[in-house]
């Protein structure tokens, strides 16, 4: 599928990058080249390089704030701090998963040790409290509690993944509960943060959170089908790397508890002892697709995103809001990285 640019990603650079760069100025110097590295910002070595994220979250935010009729600036700090938060779960995600690439090259735990991407993540959790802490608006307060409840779902949910994978009985509404905990509640706040900061009416603020959580769903829906069929050379993973660390995602959790010939010969080979080969990541792959289950994820994934366009569509928003909200929202379900 191929989606027309959405003009909003470009105020990232422009508006939410040079925030970042300087908040990072209050970080040792270790740590900082750490978060640095982390976020694109350099090399291995310190040198400048261009390697960062996809600022969706950021931008969800400076659209949050157009929401409430503020200009994108007076929402930078509401995307500062998401983005930060975001970058906080990634840096522990991937030590706590042991991935060693991101964005195409060695994550940060690969490159300067668990202990070292640990304390940046913390840093850079600290870093987004301090973005808002610096706000003197009466919606900073505000701002400020809603990432702190969203940041706590995040953490329940990785801590429920991580208990995922000692379990074989994980049902589906456990996992759908943990995608939500997980994705779903920081994109939820991302469409909320600038809103909030900007002080828009409560039914606005509701509005865009209820969007976001959507949103969220159908895009860590379409996430889980790319960690299993995606592509390495656009999503910078290895072929199939949520099935060769056995992971409980969505597609394979729907799979396992389907009662389907296909689901009950994919739990075998996930009980078995010995490391997935090749081969076996093929099997995998076909008994996902026998089972229903990559249909059944991707409807999921459509119902999610039509019902977040409807809570969008309800909302009274200034003029171009709606269309840019609309087409971020296709651009990241649609996507294929």
């Amino acid at each position: 599928m191929t989606i027309a640019p959405v003009a909003c990603l470009d105020q990232v650079p422009t508006l939410v990058e040079p925030r970042i760069r300087d908040l990072l100025g209050r970080l040792d110097p270790r740590n900082g080249r750490v978060a640095a590295y982390h976020l694109g910002y350099c090399d291995a070595d310190g040198a400048p390089s261009a390697a960062g994220g996809k600022g969706i979250r950021p931008a969800l935010a400076l659209l949050s704030a157009r929401a409430a009729g503020q200009s994108p600036e007076r929402g930078v700090d509401a995307a500062v701090a998401v983005e930060l938060a975001h970058n906080f779960s990634l840096l522990h995600d991937d030590v706590m998963d042991q991935d060693t690439l991101r964005r195409h090259r060695p994550t940060a735990w690969a490159v300067f040790g668990p202990a070292a991407a640990i304390l940046a993540g913390d840093a850079l959790m600290l870093l987004a409290h301090d973005a808002l802490a610096d706000e003197s608006r009466p919606g900073g307060a505000k701002a400020a509690r809603r990432l702190a409840t969203d940041v706590h779902r995040l953490i329940a949910g990785q801590a429920a993944d991580l208990d995922f994978e000692r379990r074989d009985d994980v049902s589906l509404d456990e996992c759908l509960a943990m995608s939500a905990d997980k994705t779903a509640a920081l994109m939820s706040c991302a469409c909320a943060l600038g809103a909030l900061l900007c002080g828009a009416p409560a039914a606005v603020t509701r509005g865009l959170s209820r969007f976001g959580e959507h949103l969220g769903m159908s895009f860590q829906l379409v996430d889980d089908q790319l960690g299993i069929w995606g592509e390495p050379g656009r999503t910078g993973k290895p072929v199939g790397s949520d099935l060769r660390a056995r992971k409980k995602s969505v597609p394979i959790v729907h799979a396992l508890t389907s009662g389907t010939a296909a689901g009950e010969a994919l739990r075998a080979l996930y009980a078995s002892a010995r490391e997935l080969d090749e081969a076996d990541l093929v099997l995998a792959g076909r008994l996902l697709e026998e089972s229903g289950s990559r249909d059944w994820v991707q409807g999921e994934a459509d119902r999610h995103l039509i019902r977040g366009l409807d809570e969008l569509a309800a909302l009274e928003l200034p003029a171009g809001v709606y269309d840019d909200l609309f087409g971020l929202a296709r651009l990241v379900t649609g996507r294929d990285h």
